[in-house]
């Protein structure tokens, strides 16, 4: 049986670990607002589980594969705004900024000058 590539274990599961992290950070927004603070920082720590048990290996498996700490993290935020822009326009139903634009064209620039040889 032949295995995924580095990059495609590597990001996808950050890409999975991301969604758990959105929703363990902002869901709560949405949900819990009632409720006490201590309720919903049990229930984001609940989900952030499914986060570290996906970004954790994520990691491991590119770090082992010749991607450097700081281009993991730079991929790391890339991703991260990649799924926060849907989550927070369609699950948060908040408007869809120009500024969303901005900010991803400043984390190409940081792309471009992590992953350069």
């Amino acid at each position: 049986m032949q295995t995924l590539p580095i990059s495609v274990q590597t990001f996808g599961l950050l890409v999975l670990a991301n969604v758990f992290m959105t929703f363990a950070w902002y869901g709560h927004l949405k949900h819990l607002a009632d409720r006490p603070w201590y309720l919903a920082a049990l229930l984001s720590w609940g989900i952030a589980l499914f986060e570290y048990l996906l970004q954790v290996p994520a990691n491991r498996i590119g770090y082992a594969g010749g991607y450097s700490l700081a281009q993991l993290k730079i991929a790391q935020e890339v991703i991260t705004l990649a799924v926060f822009i849907p989550f927070a326009v369609l699950y948060m139903q908040q408007p869809l900024k120009l500024d969303y634009l901005w900010a991803a064209l400043c984390l190409l620039g940081a792309v471009y000058f992590i992953f350069r040889n």
